[in-house]
């Protein structure tokens, strides 16, 4: 009975209340810390995007795809749970240290400032001790206390951004603001181990190399892919950083963070949390529902990126000045150019999860290797000759590329964009856009833009009353 209660309707969706509200106070305290940076310096906040975007890297060097198996030892009634904690946990914080000392010796070779150094390490610190911290998360989830999660998320997540606001409004060093990152990592590590703690925590395990090397094995795969990923995502910044200066990397950063933001709502939050479950479960058992929902999904993911990136490319001029100010001038012009990223990501991430149900990650981290290869070429190439526009470009590259890999072979596979639905979208695009340049003489410019989204829209409406399978 016990066992059914934690399985029902209600208790699921209180389980993702906690997790969903922790994230979005997070994520509004961010919001406002990042804009308010920008508007304060545009050159801190520059180098504030460079940290997280070495923090970013440290933390899924530091996790090393630990986190998937975690769930699966802690589950198993034969492990001892607090030995395993210690034994993950030993793994992270060696990974940590080495990628550590890895981004000591490559800020030197690119000869960053001491206090670009220093700031580097403090965010950098901030963002990739996350890595212990989720060890403590995951066994949580696995025992069902998320509201502990989700008030320990919470209550760092105040702490650290309350602490940035108010340093940043009184004019503290850059340094003394970085350490708002430092400050949430060290409450969500104290509060996830505090909570994790068993009445015999003074036990130490018995550890061995091997044993450590059959944990870390268990999740190589996956740790792989997530740091090709986030390197390829991250690199330009570091070229840009080196060609352009903390001015190219905010000016940058101030776009892609809004076109960014999309790609990983879609992918974090339809994609992984709702539909990667449905496809690893019917692949086993019916495959044919697997490309019926897989079909449905890219139609409506297209859709929606179409609409998206059509108004983030038409309204830049609006949107950029009005977050982060008049003085990111740059950034709307690379907005135009970042959009199409949006249809790649949302293709590719849909791809990429059905190639793991299909047990094909090894096929995927190639694809994302090329890419990585791709993008490092790109930027060493294309970046110092034309540092703003070789950044935008080269995530256009790498993510179109790495997208035509995954979504050719799932479409060889699955038949994932069908011909009609393609066909359809492809003129419904290209009606609204003849829309939008015809109104756009003589008619106010909202008009214009809500006319071109028409046929779209139209479209959208078609397949909703077709009820579509979208959410079976």
């Amino acid at each position: 009975m016990a066992a059914n209660n934690l399985s029902t309707p209600h208790r699921i969706l209180s389980k993702l209340a906690y997790l969903l509200s922790a994230r979005w106070v997070r994520e509004a305290l961010q919001t406002v810390f990042f804009i308010y940076l920008a508007r304060v310096s545009a050159a801190s906040y520059g180098e504030f995007m460079l940290a997280l975007g070495l923090g970013s890297i440290l933390v899924l060097v530091g996790e090393f795809g630990l986190n998937l198996p975690l769930v699966g030892l802690l589950s198993q009634a034969k492990h001892d749970s607090w030995e395993t904690l210690l034994q993950v946990s030993i793994l992270k914080g060696l990974f940590l240290l080495a990628a550590g000392l890895a981004a000591l010796v490559f800020m030197a070779w690119q000869d960053y400032s001491p206090a670009l150094q220093r700031l580097m390490l403090v965010i950098g610190a901030g963002v990739g001790l996350e890595a212990l911290a989720s060890t403590f998360f995951v066994a949580l989830q696995v025992e069902g206390r998320q509201q502990f999660e989700g008030a320990t998320r919470t209550m760092g997540a105040a702490v650290g951004f309350g602490y940035g606001l108010l340093t940043l409004a009184l004019g503290a060093p850059p340094l003394v603001i970085a350490c708002f990152k430092l400050i949430e990592t060290i409450i969500n590590i104290g509060g996830g181990a505090a909570a994790c703690l068993p009445g015999n925590w003074r036990r130490w395990p018995g550890l061995t190399p091997a044993r450590l090397g059959k944990v870390a094995q268990s999740g190589l795969i996956f740790a792989l892919i997530e740091v090709a990923a986030v390197i390829y995502n991250k690199a330009n910044l570091f070229f840009l950083q080196r060609y352009g200066g903390s001015q190219g990397v905010a000016q940058y950063s101030a776009t892609w963070q809004m076109v960014d933001g999309f790609s990983c709502l879609a992918s974090n939050l339809l994609l992984q949390s709702v539909l990667f479950p449905i496809f690893v479960q019917l692949w086993e058992v019916d495959r044919p529902a697997v490309c019926r929902l897989a079909q449905d999904t890219a139609r409506w993911l297209v859709t929606a990126a179409l609409i998206i990136m059509f108004i983030l490319a038409v309204e830049s001029d609006r949107f950029i000045p009005l977050i982060y100010g008049a003085h990111y001038q740059e950034a709307i012009w690379m907005q135009k150019y970042l959009v199409v990223t949006i249809v790649f990501a949302f293709l590719h991430n849909l791809a990429a999860f059905l190639m793991i149900s299909m047990r094909l990650e090894r096929l995927l981290l190639v694809f994302y290797l090329a890419g990585l290869v791709l993008n490092l070429l790109w930027c060493s190439l294309i970046i110092p000759l034309t540092p703003l526009l070789g950044a935008a470009l080269a995530m256009i590259v790498t993510k179109g590329g790495v997208a035509l890999l995954t979504v050719s072979f799932t479409q060889k596979r699955l038949g994932l964009l069908p011909l009609g639905p393609v066909l359809s979208l492809l003129l419904a695009a290209l009606g609204g856009l003849a829309l939008f340049f015809f109104t756009n003489n003589f008619l106010p410019r909202e008009v214009a833009e809500i006319s071109a989204l028409l046929p779209l829209l139209t479209l959208a409406a078609h397949w909703w009353r077709q009820r579509s399978r979208l959410f079976p």
